[in-house]
């Protein structure tokens, strides 16, 4: 008499299960989608656009982007427009690596605090991290640390709320390995900071700091902090029962 295939693993403890026993795979994708329709749906706006871009000429796609940047020029004549739009582009990068990163970082983020909370922070994070790169650039140009022609620096994407949602999910972690991710995340945001100096640079940190700054909306959000060595006594404890032979207790 044969016996039903274990159960695969719940690789990661109550809210955070990305592939629950008993459900098939494409089941599962589909319920990771709609569990975070903010993270998708913005998502897919960004694969339009990026396909939209790859269709322009290098000198068209530049001079529209640029009118959809968040640069000094364009956020001292309509500001919300550009804060909006700029959301909607990437600039570098492929649309794919964004699509991985979203589902690691926004989706998460998205599924333990809510979609309204979750939005706060990711745009919260960008509009403020806009405006404190952008201040320092105007600062250098004023100075005479830039050229003038820096006020139309091309400045679209999604990257500081990215960088404030993947700092707010700190939060979402158990000690002692929050503080190992905290971590992670200030030297891989810092080290460019302290490196290169760019108003972008500066963007990204800030991004972190204002994304950590937001642990007043994670309280009571989404039940105990995640373990992440539940989720890895359980996976040791799938495999064991697929290595066990037929039969065996």
């Amino acid at each position: 008499m044969s016996l039903p295939p274990p159960a695969p693993p719940a690789c990661v403890n109550r809210g955070m299960r990305l592939l629950p026993p008993g459900v098939r795979p494409v089941r599962a994708v589909l319920g990771y989608v709609r569990s975070a329709p903010g993270t998708y749906l913005w998502l897919a706006a960004l694969f339009v656009t990026t396909i939209a871009i790859h269709h322009m000429s290098p000198e068209f796609e530049t001079d529209f982007l640029r009118q959809r940047s968040t640069n000094i020029h364009e956020l001292s004549t309509n500001p919300r427009r550009v804060l909006i739009a700029s959301a909607f582009w990437i600039d570098g990068g492929t649309w794919w690596s964004y699509a991985v990163l979203y589902s690691v970082f926004h989706a998460q983020a998205e599924r333990w605090l809510g979609t309204w909370r979750w939005l706060a922070v990711a745009f919260g994070t960008h509009v403020t991290a806009t405006f404190i790169s952008e201040g320092a650039l105007l600062w250098a140009i004023r100075h005479d640390y830039a050229p003038h022609t820096a006020v139309n620096t091309l400045d679209v994407g999604v990257s500081y709320a990215l960088a404030g949602v993947v700092a707010v999910l700190t939060y979402r972690i158990a000690p002692p390995y929050r503080y190992l991710y905290l971590l992670v995340v200030l030297v891989l945001y810092g080290a460019p900071l302290v490196g290169g100096r760019t108003f972008t640079d500066l963007g990204h940190f800030a991004s972190v700091l204002i994304g950590l700054a937001f642990y007043p909306l994670t309280r009571g959000q989404g039940g105990p902090p995640w373990n992440p060595a539940d989720g890895v006594r359980a996976t040791a404890g799938w495999l064991r029962r697929r290595r066990a032979p037929a039969g065996a207790d």
